[in-house]
This record gives C-alpha cells, sequence and structure tokens, in this order.
C-alpha cells in the first residue's frame, strides 16, 4: 500500500435545499469520509416542510417530486449520519446555512446529531485561503463533478483542501531547503 492510499482527508459535508431563507429546508446532504468515499441523501419533506423556491431547484436541478417520490424519511437519514459520523468533526463551507438546515432536519425527528458540525476556514490556514477559489475552480474545471449537488460539492471542497495543504507543503519544504 503506498502513501497515497493511506491519506486521511477531513470529512467535509454539504447541504443543498428548498431555498433560502427562515422556512427553506434541506433536501441534499452530501458528505465526503475521510477514506475519500462519498455519500448522498436526498431528503424527504416533512409534511410542514411546504416552501419550494423554483431558482433554487433549477440551481440544484433536484424537484420536489423528486425528492416526494425517491427521497429517504429525516430520521432514517439522521440515524445513518449518527451512525457514520459519530463523534466526528465534520466542516462544512457553507457552516451558517448548513447548520440550520442539518438542525431543522433532526430537530423535526426529535434527535440530536452525535457529530460536531465545524466551519471549514478553521481548518484551513492563511496560505491555503489565499489560493482556494483558484484550486477549487481548477478541480471542478478538470474532473467531471456536477456543482450544486452535495455530495460532488463535499469531494470537491476535500480536494481542494488537500491539494491546497500539498501546495502549502511543499513551500515550506522549498523554503526550509532553501535555508539549509
Amino acid at each position: 500500500m503506498d502513501a497515497v492510499d493511506t491519506i486521511q482527508y477531513p470529512v467535509i459535508m454539504d447541504l443543498e435545499a428548498s431555498g433560502f431563507g427562515f422556512d427553506s429546508y434541506p433536501i441534499e446532504i452530501g458528505i465526503a469520509l475521510e477514506d475519500s468515499s462519498t455519500r448522498c441523501y436526498l431528503i424527504r419533506p416533512q409534511t410542514s416542510w411546504v416552501h419550494w423556491d423554483t431558482e433554487g431547484e433549477e440551481l440544484h436541478g433536484i424537484s420536489r417530486d423528486t425528492l416526494l417520490r425517491y427521497g429517504t424519511p429525516a430520521d432514517v437519514i439522521a440515524r445513518e449520519l449518527n451512525r457514520l459520523l459519530n463523534a466526528k468533526t465534520v466542516y462544512s463551507d457553507g457552516w451558517g446555512n448548513d447548520i440550520s438546515w442539518l438542525y431543522r432536519m433532526y430537530d423535526a425527528v426529535s434527535m440530536l446529531p452525535s457529530f460536531r458540525l465545524e466551519t471549514l476556514p478553521k481548518l484551513i490556514s492563511r496560505h491555503q485561503m489565499s489560493i482556494w477559489d483558484k484550486t477549487k475552480k481548477e478541480i471542478f474545471d478538470q474532473g467531471d463533478f456536477q456543482r450544486h449537488r452535495a455530495s460532488n460539492d463535499a469531494r470537491v471542497l476535500q480536494l481542494t483542501y488537500q491539494r491546497t495543504r500539498t501546495v502549502e507543503s511543499s513551500n515550506h519544504t522549498t523554503e526550509v531547503n532553501s535555508d539549509i
């Protein structure tokens, strides 16, 4: 097994929602795990979740009808997330929205997450932040990722973290070697 096979990435979560604002709710949760595998969950809306933004649908491409037909009940997803992510710190680049949508789902099923959702900027350095947007765009451009689908977005964020960290490490090594 080579070094690439043993890399442990941060766990990244991304959520898509019915829209923005007070009445919005989560419709899709995507996770990129430590081993770079991904999980994606379409959430069947609760009966009280009626807000729907057609502009949001154009962005993520998921219809309310698709969620009603193929979505998984929120309690099943909440239990699966708790099993999969128990006691882990999970990172999100849209923490302000994602935490509210995540808790909206958990509240609807009278549960609490067994993991901690944290903001991605707490994990990255200033140098990583300075090259983040450019690197993320390169990854989207080079890959076969559909934007605004939660698991793809989570994986792209994970790859961006890895690539910006690699650049930072190689820059640090170059600086150390030039001092010798």
